[in-house]
């Protein structure tokens, strides 16, 4: 928290955003909210009533576009039998345990290497690399945090306003770098992937990395929110298949990201993401978030 009012103080919109997240302010309807807090990050109005832009686009799908499917298609436990049924169970990171509490997690019987995160959010995870280097009490303490987040008030993300929050144990896994996963995020428009990102060196001391390319595998020369790494990753051994299956999650979705892992060359799902950086992610240049914009046909509405 402290952190957090630090940077608001350098930066006085930080410090609004910070602000509106407060209780207090949960009796403004989505739709304002969603303006202001636009306003805040974006630098620019939102526009409702003729959209273009594809951050634009992600705030009027979060008002108008809610299918009961999507919360299910959100949360991290119960899209496991989404993605079972869909495309196969084979393509599931192994589960280890799910608990309604940190108190239930029994560590005697989990491998010396693990995966915890919560259903019911985003960017939460602890990831052990050593049981013994595992501090409980802080661990603990994390996690009845995670427990207690309403992530839908955050960004008025719909689909998380009723999901029952549950802490998943996943199998620690690794790529060929033998540090981390590189994520391949497939974006999904109207049920066609029209491009992708890669985000990699997420657990490095330089931070996370992230990398757009077309659908011939070429960079793309746009950024969002996170800097470029300066190489070219090489093409999945799998690309063709996610593509596949990306486009098949996504029929019938106005916009869907869906996320795939490559271990030893076998595919493995990640989650589905209907508003990626919850729609409040700045394009360098800016043309691409009109480009993207575009590229979503938005269903017709009564708003």
């Amino acid at each position: 928290m402290i952190g957090k009012i630090i940077k608001g103080l350098r930066n006085p919109r930080l410090l609004l955003v910070y602000i509106l997240g407060n209780k207090t302010f949960r009796i403004i309807t989505d739709e304002i909210y969603l303006k202001i807090k636009y306003k805040l990050l974006i630098k620019n109005n939102l526009d409702l009533k003729n959209p273009r832009f594809f951050n634009e686009k992600l705030q009027w799908l979060k008002l108008y576009d809610r299918k009961q499917e999507y919360s299910q298609m959100v949360d991290k436990y119960e899209v496991r039998r989404y993605i079972e049924e869909k495309i196969g169970k084979e393509y599931l990171i192994p589960l280890l345990g799910v608990y309604d509490s940190f108190d239930e997690i029994d560590f005697n019987v989990l491998p010396n290497q693990f995966v915890l995160k919560p259903n019911h959010t985003s960017g939460d995870v602890f990831i052990c690399n050593d049981k013994s280097d595992i501090n409980y009490l802080e661990l603990k303490k994390e996690v009845n945090q995670w427990l207690k987040r309403e992530y839908y008030w955050l960004h008025r993300e719909w689909p998380y306003k009723n999901i029952r929050p549950r802490i998943l144990c996943e199998k620690f896994m690794v790529d060929e770098s033998g540090t981390e996963l590189k994520d391949y995020k497939f974006m999904c428009f109207n049920g066609e992937v029209k491009c992708s990102f890669v985000c990699l060196n997420r657990n490095s001391d330089n931070g996370l990395k992230l990398d757009f390319y077309d659908t011939d595998w070429n960079i793309m020369p746009v950024k969002r929110h996170y800097p470029n790494s300066g190489i070219k990753v090489n093409k999945p051994k799998n690309y063709d298949k996610m593509v596949y299956f990306a486009e098949e999650l996504s029929k019938d979705i106005p916009f869907l990201r869906v996320d795939f892992y490559e271990v030893s060359g076998d595919l493995y799902f990640g989650e589905l993401t209907f508003y990626p950086a919850s729609g409040f992610g700045e394009f360098t240049p800016e043309s691409y978030d009109e480009l993207l914009g575009s590229w979503i046909r938005l269903p017709i509405s009564e708003n």
